[in-house]
């Protein structure tokens, strides 16, 4: 087995990708994406997400102490990439990819109505870092798309075609391999 060290940076990839709805009071509705995210607790549960300070979006948190992670699936690939390259600045992002705002329980931001599950989260700590700030937040909404759930009440998010980024590249969450526990569960 031959190996190669590699100079220091950040390579835990693969990584969800989401796009972060956010927004002032009497102001559109911004998105920003983010591949810095991640679950911290189950209780309460909290989320964490990592925006660097110049980001349009980084003061609206800031500022708000909320906003709604959407996850993404493979149609919403295309504005994934625009939300993360255009800043709401200039551009009004929901208008520009045909992307519906939506009220979720728990915060004043929108959600994004194509998302098949929106997190509602409220700002509980910020911890600066370099260059991002991690915005600790805790889960107070959830809202996810009726068309994946069954008749006996679970959520099938799998089946939504979710999206994952790595090392600059979106891909599509490929085939189950097993389920937790499957290696230690009695034949």
């Amino acid at each position: 087995m031959s190996k190669i060290n590699w100079k220091s940076g950040n390579m835990l990839y693969p990584l969800p990708v989401v796009m972060v709805s956010c927004q002032r009071k009497d102001e559109r509705p911004n998105i920003i994406t983010v591949a810095w995210a991640g679950t911290i607790c189950s209780d309460p549960v909290m989320v964490s997400i990592s925006v660097r300070k110049e980001r349009y979006s980084h003061g609206i948190i800031a500022e708000t102490g909320e906003f709604v992670i959407n996850l993404v699936t493979q149609d919403l690939v295309y504005a994934t990439d625009y939300c993360g390259v255009k800043s709401g600045r200039d551009v009004d992002k929901f208008k520009m990819m045909n992307l519906t705002p939506v009220a979720i329980n728990g915060v004043n931001a929108k959600a994004i109505g194509e998302s098949p599950l929106s997190l509602a989260c409220r700002v509980k700590e910020i911890k600066e870092l370099g260059s991002h700030d991690m915005f600790i937040a805790e889960v107070v909404g959830v809202m996810v798309d009726d068309k994946y759930m069954r008749d006996d009440g679970k959520f099938e998010l799998n089946s939504s075609k979710l999206v994952a980024y790595s090392h600059g590249e979106y891909f599509g969450l490929g085939k189950k391999l097993g389920k937790f526990g499957y290696s230690v569960k009695k034949q």
